[in-house]
């Protein structure tokens, strides 16, 4: 049985696929799990809760087609506030990827991300049965089914359409998790949601523990998270309506797409670009509100060649190992102003910006 790829077409010149039923889909989903008697759910590293709850949802409806093992998988760490606050409420069980034999799986899924070793710790020769995501890569997920949306605005709200569409009610836990991520992933319907997130909140809604969601937005800042944040403020370059910013090294990898959500509000920015060092990585996080600017594009224009990076138009990501600065060592105290010069050279590059703007 050969990969089938349930998109909702692009607009890059090619005639759209005709979309299928969700009941076509959840058929063919079906098909692909029956008579698996384990199955890996693979959030990307460092999950948000569109991954998390994405696979709360998938696991509930494998659980309801006879599925008898599946286990929750992530690489990375989660170090959002929030992020943490939406485990430790929902007192999930997750399994480190570290942890975990992805060969013992009879089938594997990924969820909110598409292609094994990018955005994800896992390694790139593995086989992947499942596909379920809302980002747009520009060499299709070779998997049994692949259901890639790039309208939609959350792989939440996919997988809530699924859930509608079966006969497999949802708890109140996963509707908890689905309502807060399509909240996060559309950062309260401020960044261009779809009519796919509004019909999937309403929907999920009616279920969900609606105190525990407004718990889990009040959680706290941890002392680092706020002083990376307030580094990437201190340490902004601007140029015309793009800003740069540097949390510099860090353990609080969550920090920095918060950091670049922060800068965006700044008055006359329009696209914003963060990173940050984290466990001998190069973190990006961009974010844009200019309607000329694909700023996944971009990421791929400046750094496609040295990292790993995808997304949106108006929001993505990514990681550069540090053999693009081969000439110093981690540890090396230069390492962080040498990568700065280059990263933010490379970005302003990639959007025709020079010294003056």
């Amino acid at each position: 049985m050969g990969p089938v790829q349930e998109d909702e077409g692009d607009d890059r010149g090619s005639e759209p696929a005709a979309p299928q039923s969700v009941p076509a889909r959840l058929e063919r989903l079906a098909s692909v799990l029956a008579d698996s008697e384990s199955l890996g759910i693979v959030c990307h590293d460092n999950p948000d809760p569109d991954s998390i709850a994405s696979a709360l949802a998938l696991e509930l409806l494998a659980d309801a087609w006879g599925v008898p093992e599946i286990e929750i998988v992530y690489g990375g760490s989660i170090t959002h506030q929030q992020n943490r606050a939406f485990v430790n409420l929902l007192d999930l069980d997750l399994k480190q990827l570290e942890n975990t034999d992805l060969d013992a799986f009879d089938r594997i899924a990924f969820v909110d991300h598409s292609i094994p070793g990018v955005n994800n710790s896992v390694p790139s020769s593995t086989t992947v049965d499942v596909v379920i995501d809302h980002h747009d890569f520009p060499e299709p997920p070779d998997a049994e089914y692949v259901d890639l949306r790039d309208r939609c605005g959350a792989t939440a709200s996919i997988l809530v359409g699924y859930l509608t569409g079966s006969d497999v009610p949802i708890s109140e836990p996963v509707a908890s998790a689905l309502l807060f991520a399509i909240h996060r992933e559309r950062l309260d319907y401020v960044r261009h949601p779809t009519a796919d997130e509004y019909q999937a909140a309403l929907t999920v809604f009616r279920q969900a523990d609606v105190p525990l969601v407004e718990e889990m937005y009040g959680s706290s800042f941890t002392p680092a998270m706020l002083d990376a944040i307030g580094e990437a403020i201190r340490s902004r370059t601007i140029r015309g309506s793009s800003l740069v910013g540097i949390v510099g090294r860090t353990n609080e990898g969550g920090a920095i797409p918060q950091a670049a959500d922060f800068l965006l509000n700044l008055e006359g920015i329009t696209t914003v670009l963060v990173f940050g060092l984290v466990d001998g990585t190069v973190r990006l996080s961009a974010r844009s509100i200019d309607s000329r600017v694909d700023i996944a594009d971009t990421l791929r224009d400046a750094f496609a060649d040295v990292g790993q990076v995808g997304g949106h138009g108006d929001m993505a990501g990514g990681q550069i190992p540090l053999g693009l600065f081969a000439d110093h060592d981690e540890d090396d105290p230069d390492l962080l102003s040498f990568a700065a010069r280059r990263v933010r050279g490379r970005f302003f590059d990639a959007m025709h910006l020079d010294d003056d703007g």
